[in-house]
């Protein structure tokens, strides 16, 4: 083949694809696209029936907290739930809204309950011990507002709001 061009020489050849043709229109309402949290059938869905699907509330809040409730078809706004925001006056305040890298770190013990006894009650107990204000049982004579409580109210007081201010 002296005289043909190299050119040519071409073979043609058949390919296979797995593909299919990617030619003309697409409908593309068919193909579901729904953000992170649900399908907007599911939505409309939740609208009109939350009875059918009250444990995806949480997800659909977007951890923020209620400040009312749905009674029927109406949302009411409880103003008990609406949080208050208190902000303290700092006009004279010296200090600077800034701790330095170069304080150094207090390292402290756990607190346990026999901490919380010797903060609370031992002081009261070796005074009436060493004025004789004890009784045969080791009661004391005069008791204090504290020690007159008993363990349902000292509990009812611990957990009370804003216990840990008094």
């Amino acid at each position: 083949m002296a005289g043909v061009s190299s050119t040519a020489m071409l073979v043609h050849t058949r390919s296979l694809t797995t593909s299919s043709v990617a030619l003309g229109k697409r409908n593309f309402r068919k193909f579901l696209m729904y953000g992170k949290r649900g399908t907007r059938q599911l939505k409309e869905e939740m609208m009109h029936k939350p009875e059918l699907h009250r444990e995806l509330e949480e997800v659909f809040d977007r951890g923020v907290r209620p400040i009312g409730m749905k009674i029927g078809n109406k949302f009411k706004i409880i103003p008990e739930m609406v949080p208050e925001i208190i902000v303290p006056d700092l006009e004279g305040f010296e200090l600077k809204p800034y701790v330095s890298y170069k304080v150094p770190d207090v390292i402290q013990s756990e607190f346990g309950p026999q901490d919380l006894f010797y903060a609370v009650y031992s002081e009261k107990i070796t005074e009436d011990f060493k004025n004789g204000k004890l009784n045969e049982d080791g009661s004391p004579v005069e008791p204090s507002e504290m020690e007159l409580l008993t363990a349902d109210e000292a509990k009812k007081k611990a957990l009370s709001i804003g216990s840990d201010i008094f």
